[in-house]
């Protein structure tokens, strides 16, 4: 049993560290719902407040990871909280003006601990949702630099950042889903997919950058033990309900797609290449053709993103995001969310800023530096 003083002494040191969400404190699950029970019984404010010292007192911090591991009970009855939303929920009790509103926020602390609530397209606990700091929510995405970690790479032209795939699964997939990706290019969706425990197939053109993102998604541990498959096709024609039938399954939860931005890279000489579509009228026309052989498999009320950005032709600003936009809309989905991504540099334009700056005051226009994430949801 913790003395006072070191309980004291625990919440100085926890204090000090509250932005750190990524921490975690060790707690006896039953014993920190008894003193919760116990503080709920209090009908007098200024009692409640004193006895929140009680909760504060069964909280472990580990100094380490390893002290973490050493602290946590083999029975199971010991539990793992983020540190910056527990402080922060013990910190409204304390703050709390009436009884009415402690006992609210007693009480959400203790569904926290004994309740999970999960919603149909993710395994996010709504009952613990101010842990979950990672998971973006807001329409503008400023992310400095791409995840290099583990498989991913950077050196595939064309590729998207590995946090997009990341943040989509997290949101609107469960472990266990499956996720398809019909421009799977150098295989990044598909090593989140085995990160995250998500079922994954891919769809690309080029044999040889399907063998090479096969390769490189297998370096990835596959720690969940799920399927990530590569299929050579076109995505406009390939038959995926054949590729859906080998694995027992007539549905996919998410569809995530990162088409060519038009012609702005040539990723080959492939007439059935979206970019070496002739004309912008020829790129959507061949991207609705993807989107009528992928979208029937995708289940009712689950999610569709695109990854596209626009580009200049001739002086002018091509909307290639809002074209495509328009596309689905004619089909069976809503419109959830326009989500704008920013960059600062690209491959093309790398060590080119003073260039693309004189560019832009000669020809009139801006510098692109953002790209879209256009999120719907099929609606039959």
């Amino acid at each position: 049993m913790k003395t006072n003083g070191q309980v004291l002494d625990l919440w100085v040191d926890l204090e000090k560290e509250q932005y750190d969400w990524k921490r975690d404190v060790i707690v006896n699950k039953s014993k920190l719902l008894e003193k919760v029970e116990e503080v709920e019984k209090l009908d007098n404010i200024v009692h409640l407040r004193r006895n929140i010292f009680s909760i504060k007192s069964v909280i472990n911090y580990p100094k380490s990871d390893a002290d973490g591991l050493v602290n946590i009970d083999q029975n199971g009855d010991t539990m793992v909280l983020k540190k910056g939303a527990l402080i922060e929920e013990l910190k409204q009790i304390e703050e709390a003006q009436t009884i009415e509103r402690a006992k609210y926020y007693l009480d959400r602390l203790r569904r926290g601990i004994s309740e999970i609530k999960t919603s149909k397209i993710n395994d996010i606990n709504l009952n613990r949702w101010k842990e979950y700091q990672d998971i973006i929510t807001d329409s503008l995405w400023v992310l400095e630099k791409r995840d290099t970690s583990g498989a991913h790479i950077g050196s595939y032209w064309g590729n998207f950042i590995p946090q997009i795939p990341n943040q989509l699964m997290l949101r609107y997939t469960k472990k266990g889903d499956w996720v398809v990706d019909p421009f799977v290019g150098s295989g990044t969706s598909l090593i989140e997919c085995r990160r995250l425990g998500r079922n994954g197939i891919g769809i690309e053109l080029n044999s040889e950058v399907a063998r090479e993102a096969q390769n490189l998604i297998k370096k990835e541990n596959n720690v969940h033990n799920v399927t990530t498959e590569i299929i050579t096709g076109d995505s406009r024609k390939i038959n995926l309900k054949e590729a859906l039938d080998k694995f027992g399954i007539k549905q996919v939860q998410l569809l995530i797609m990162h088409p060519p931005y038009q012609d702005i890279i040539k990723f080959s000489r492939d007439r059935e290449d979206l970019s070496n579509a002739p004309t912008t009228e020829d790129f959507v026309k061949m991207f609705s053709e993807v989107l009528d052989n992928t979208t029937p498999y995708l289940e009712k009320g689950r999610y569709l993103s695109i990854v596209i950005g626009d580009k200049y032709y001739k002086g002018a600003w091509i909307p290639l995001g809002f074209y495509l936009m328009n596309e689905v809309l004619k089909r069976e989905f809503s419109l959830k969310s326009i989500i704008v991504k920013n960059f600062e540099q690209t491959r093309g334009k790398r060590n080119q800023q003073e260039l693309w700056r004189y560019r832009a005051l000669v020809g009139g226009f801006y510098i692109f530096k953002h790209e879209y994430i256009l999120l719907f949801k099929k609606t039959k």
